[in-house]
């Protein structure tokens, strides 16, 4: 049984990781769609008062925010997940690939989410012709961030596929023992 939910867990932890970064892209994209399309009456107006330009950086702003706690809760969300995973995952080169998504998670949680974020704010609402001088990093940040969730992901994908390799026990397991007794003969 604690492998079938250390299954679930991992899971859970690849799909959230999957989700989180759909709705932090969607996020911006959607902006610029709804400012292009301008379905809403009453929004289409609002654009017009305010000036796309203006209201494409407000709503950018709101997306930028939204992300960030996004992206902190479920870096605090992974954290529980992982733990939950070394305790419940039984293989070995599972445990270690799980050990070391959950580093990937620290790393994120201490040092690159705090400084994205920082630096993020530093940049809402500044120009961007010309780039501001932050922009360079925030760009490097921002990169290593997302190729450490694509590398976290992988990991995460294989130390699934190790523990649902892993040979279950439990007392529901119908399956013969290989060798459950040994018959020795008796020779006079």
């Amino acid at each position: 049984m604690k492998q079938r939910w250390a299954l679930v867990v991992m899971g859970a932890w690849l799909m959230g990781t999957i989700c989180t970064s759909i709705v932090a892209t969607q996020n911006f994209y959607t902006i610029d769609r709804l400012i292009a399309e301008r379905a809403n009456p009453t929004f289409a107006s609002t654009v017009d008062r305010m000036g796309s330009p203006q209201a494409r950086d407000l709503l950018r702003y709101l997306s930028s925010e939204l992300n960030r706690l996004y992206f902190r809760i479920w870096n605090v969300t992974q954290l529980v997940l992982g733990a939950l995973a070394l305790w419940l995952i039984a293989d070995r080169r599972a445990r270690l690939a799980a050990m070391g998504m959950l580093a990937i998670v620290v790393l994120m949680l201490v040092y690159l989410t705090p400084a994205i974020v920082s630096l993020g704010r530093s940049l809402d609402f500044v120009a961007r012709d010309p780039a501001p001088p932050a922009m360079p990093r925030f760009w490097i940040l921002h990169g290593a961030y997302t190729s450490l969730e694509m590398i976290k992901l992988i990991i995460g994908a294989v130390a699934t596929f190790w523990a649902a390799r892993q040979p279950s026990r439990g007392s529901d397991d119908v399956r013969p023992l290989e060798r459950p007794f040994e018959v020795h003969r008796l020779e006079p």
